[in-house]
Order: C-alpha cells, then sequence, then structure tokens
C-alpha cells in the first residue's frame, strides 16, 4: 500500500486551504440520499476533476456495499487522497486499511466521541478510557498508512482542558490531520474561531498537524463557521456538494469555495478547485441522490443568477456588476440556455454537452442523443436545463434492473383510471393493465403488479425543469422499507411517464439496498 501523505501542518500565513469532499459519506447519510456503486464512481470522478484534495468514499466496515464503493474508489482516483472512515475499534481500522489498499494516497479516518453527553450516554465509557482509544487507534492507523486524519466527535461540546488532551495525544500517536467537528451545528463562527486559536496555542505539538472544521447546518451556520475556522488556523474544510448530509447537512462546497474566491480581502485564502465545475458536480449529485437544488441555493440554485425584479432588470442591463457579485460563467453557468433545437446534428449535441460539462461515451452519447431528438420534436424550444435533466436522467438509469419501456394511460373526469405499462426487467418485457384512483395511483398500481413489493409512498413530488407548458416534468418519487428510505427521479415532457420513472427508479435503489445488505449500527460526524 501507498504510504504518500498529505502536506504537514500550516503555519497561519499559508493561504491554501484543502478540500476534504463527505459528499459519498456523510453526504450519502442523508435520509433517502443512498447511491448505487456506479453513481458513487460518478461522483467521484467528477470530484477528482474539480480538484478537490481529500474524497471521503465511505464507512468500509458499515457494509459489503459500502466496502465495495470505497474499494472502487480508491482504485479509480487519479489524484485525490481517498478516505475511509473508521471507529476507534480495531476491527474498523483494519477493514478501512483494506478497502484503500489501492488508493494511491489512503487516508484513514478514525473518530471517537469526546463530550461529556456522548461519553456517558453513547459509549458509556470513562474519559480516561476514551483518551486511551484516541492513542491506540491513531496507532493501529499509522501502523497501514502515513496518513492519519483524527476525529474528536461533538468536539464542540467537548469539555477544553479534556479536548486538548485528546488531540495531544491524537498527533503524538501520529495523527497528520485534526478535525474538531460542530457535529451538532450548536456553535457560533466567533466561538468556533477562538476553539481553534486556543486549541492550536494550548496544544505543544499542534505545530505537526493540519487542523479541519466539519460543520453541520442545523441552525444555519455550518459555512459560516467553516469559514471561522479557517480565520482560527484551520487549513482544512470538510464539506460537502449541495450541502447534503445528515438531518440539516453540512456546509456547502460550492459556497465555502466562492466565499474566499469572492471576497479574498476578507478571507486571504484559497483552494485548488476548479470553479467552473460547481454547478456540473451540484447537478449531477442532485440527479444521483434524487435531492433537488433549492431554486434560492446559493451559487448554484436556479435563480443564483436569475432576475426579475424591474429594478435589478435595469440594473444589470447597465452593469451586471449592480446585482452580480460574481459572474455566472465563473461557477459553470452559461449565459445562454435556448441553443438547440430538433434540427441540431450530432456533433452541435456532443459539443454542447461539454459545455454543461458532460464527456459521454459513444454508447451513452447516441442513447441521449436519441431521446434529446425525441424531446425536440414534442418540445418548442429545448434549454440547457432540459438537456442536463435528460442526460442526468440516462446516467443514473443506466445500469438499472427495471425500466420503463411503455404507458398507455386512460384518464378523465370519469373513473376508474387504468394505466397499461410495460416494463423491462432484466431483459424480460412484461406488460400489466391496472385501475387506480387517478392516472399516477393506475401507474403505481400496474408497476406493483409487475414488480411486487411491499415498501411504502412517502413522497411524491413533480416540479417543471423550464417554463411553459411543453416544460420537461421532474418527479420524485421516495419509497420506505423496513424503516430504510430511497429516492427516485424521472423526467419526461408527459408527467405521467416521469412519475412512472420516477417510481422505478426508487424501485431500482430499493433493490440495490437490499443487495448491499443491512448496515451495522452506526453513528459518525
Amino acid at each position: 500500500m501507498s504510504n504518500t501523505s498529505q502536506p504537514g501542518a500550516v503555519a497561519d500565513n499559508d493561504a491554501r486551504v484543502l478540500i476534504f469532499d463527505t459528499t459519498l459519506r456523510d453526504g450519502e447519510q442523508s435520509p433517502g440520499a443512498s447511491m448505487t456503486l456506479e453513481e458513487k464512481l460518478e461522483v467521484a470522478d467528477l470530484l477528482d476533476q474539480l480538484g478537490v484534495d481529500i474524497i471521503e468514499a465511505g464507512f468500509p466496515i458499515a457494509s459489503p456495499g459500502d466496502f465495495e464503493s470505497v474499494s472502487e474508489v480508491a482504485r479509480r482516483v487519479k489524484n485525490a487522497s481517498v478516505a475511509g472512515l473508521a471507529r476507534a475499534s480495531e476491527k474498523d481500522i483494519d477493514r478501512c486499511a483494506e478497502a484503500l489498499r489501492e488508493a494511491k494516497r489512503p487516508r484513514i479516518h478514525t473518530f471517537i466521541s469526546t463530550s461529556p453527553v456522548h461519553m456517558k450516554y453513547k459509549l458509556q465509557l470513562e474519559p480516561e478510557r476514551v483518551l486511551e482509544m484516541v492513542s491506540a487507534s491513531v496507532t493501529r492507523a499509522r501502523n497501514h498508512v502515513a496518513d492519519v486524519e483524527w476525529s474528536a466527535e461533538d468536539g464542540t461540546r467537548t469539555e477544553f482542558d479534556f479536548l486538548c488532551r485528546c488531540v495531544e495525544a491524537a498527533i503524538t500517536a501520529g495523527a497528520t490531520t485534526i478535525n474538531i467537528p460542530d457535529t451538532v451545528g450548536y456553535i457560533t463562527p466567533t466561538e468556533y474561531e477562538q476553539l481553534f486559536r486556543t486549541v492550536r496555542e494550548r496544544v505543544p505539538n499542534s505545530d505537526k498537524a493540519i487542523f479541519s472544521v466539519h460543520c453541520h447546518d442545523d441552525l444555519g451556520l455550518a459555512v459560516a463557521n467553516s469559514l471561522a475556522g479557517v480565520r482560527g488556523g484551520a487549513r482544512q474544510v470538510e464539506c460537502t456538494i449541495n450541502g447534503i448530509g445528515e438531518r440539516a447537512g453540512n456546509a456547502a462546497l460550492e459556497e465555502i469555495v466562492m466565499s474566499m474566491k469572492t471576497r479574498a480581502d476578507a478571507l486571504p485564502f484559497f483552494t485548488n478547485i476548479d470553479a467552473k465545475l460547481l454547478t456540473r458536480a451540484s447537478k449531477l449529485v442532485s440527479a444521483v441522490t434524487s435531492f433537488p437544488v433549492q431554486y434560492n441555493k446559493a451559487i448554484v440554485g436556479r435563480n443564483a443568477f436569475a432576475h426579475e425584479s424591474g429594478i435589478h432588470q435595469d440594473g444589470m442591463l447597465k452593469n451586471a456588476h449592480t446585482y452580480e457579485i460574481m459572474t455566472p460563467e465563473s461557477v459553470g453557468v452559461s449565459k445562454t440556455s435556448l441553443v438547440m433545437g430538433k434540427h441540431s446534428g450530432r456533433h452541435a449535441f456532443r459539443e454542447k454537452l461539454k459545455e454543461l460539462g458532460y464527456d459521454l461515451g459513444e454508447n451513452a452519447l447516441q442513447d441521449a442523443f436519441n431521446r434529446f431528438k425525441d424531446l425536440a420534436d414534442r418540445k418548442k424550444f429545448v434549454y440547457d436545463e432540459d438537456l442536463v435533466a435528460l442526460v442526468d436522467d440516462e446516467i443514473v438509469n443506466a445500469h438499472d434492473h427495471i425500466k420503463v419501456e411503455a404507458l398507455m394511460v386512460m384518464a378523465g373526469t370519469h373513473g376508474p383510471q387504468s394505466a397499461a405499462l410495460t416494463l423491462d426487467i432484466d431483459g424480460q418485457k412484461l406488460t400489466h393493465q391496472a385501475t387506480g384512483n387517478g392516472p399516477v395511483d393506475a401507474i403505481f398500481n400496474a408497476i406493483k403488479a409487475l414488480a411486487p413489493h411491499d415498501a411504502t409512498l412517502e413522497l411524491f413530488q413533480v416540479h417543471a425543469v423550464t417554463e411553459g407548458t411543453d416544460a420537461q416534468a421532474e418527479v420524485s418519487v421516495r419509497l420506505s422499507e423496513n424503516g430504510k428510505s430511497v429516492t427516485g427521479r424521472g423526467a419526461d415532457p408527459d408527467t405521467l411517464v416521469a412519475s412512472a420513472r420516477a417510481y422505478v427508479s426508487a424501485l431500482n435503489r430499493l433493490l440495490a439496498k437490499r443487495a448491499r445488505g443491512k448496515p451495522e449500527a452506526m453513528q459518525a460526524m
């Protein structure tokens, strides 16, 4: 195994900030946001292109599926370090090391709770025993790799003197990165900045490690806290694309990066992230998790560079700087969206996809082009958003066992409504006609008849990709089984077809989740 480590500790005047992306680990812990192996590899590839320094690929001990995905990401990633998460146990750490065996730059990320409430109720351990486990876990991890990160789970609610003792012990045992996470989104920016300053001053060997921030957004302060931690001396930020993660989520990578780029006067730091890929990354993660990005989301939301107010429009026409503090192009948003139509050829289509951040293989390109031509025949205008929805839908569902082949629906004021549906299930085409209380209910009943299951429908949500009566519909469906939720997404100009695609997408995710096995009970930063 390679033992190449991240650079050592950084001085206060070093402005470089490492980006540690945990979309594949903490992000996937969002209820309903689980990804298939193929989807994780797609995301990992783009994160590597984006310039992420460390990709946390998963929690190898959690399940055979998690182990496989960490192993595949480790084998595939070319530039970034690949990290796996491990609790402070020999079994966890050894399993993590095995998953990272083929990584060019492996990192074991081990953690243990240090706050009084976690030690008493979660771990049921005395502080001195926890301190012993800090040293033992880091030492064992260092026996496998040279790059070890140690985290104090619930660090911001940890007694300060004990936190300093744990940090010192971790560095003495060989930790190259020290993470003090705001696990429950409790701290404020001023407190977090001071916490890092004081720990680094108080711990005698603090100059031998990089300090890291990891903030949750329970009070909406994750990005502000992360930047405050950097001002306090941290030189690694742990974040996720679109800010996805447990509960209210994590600090959003795109917001961290663009805050530093846009306000370099107040935040004199920089990252190696290629900001022009931020919008593409946002759309891919939204597609594979079926978590839509809110329209008013900073940096990557649909309305981030949209202006409707007459006063704003007037100002923009005179000078874009009146209402835009960054350019759309700087984050990968094209000024021109209406460029493709039914007369566009395959070469123009390929170039347009490249402009939007896609580089598809020949088979995938042909499939996407065929769907584009079909869409162009049905819609008056094809927008960039239409193409993104179309291609992402193709990428996400390319490896599905069940696919929608054909659909015919009878609906109107007099019921019952009926749906005749044909599914391709592992290459076998099966057809069933069902009735229901409305066309969508009839479609879902037909799917259940062809692919029987006991999952409960928790969410059915529809929104338009673009404006106009011929806009593509984007449908999200969430299914729940045995306490586990999965979310599927489908896009099509026909809302009913999009609904069928979304339900089938969720069903495929449910099948994949079953195949991966049941994860062990766990809790991480």
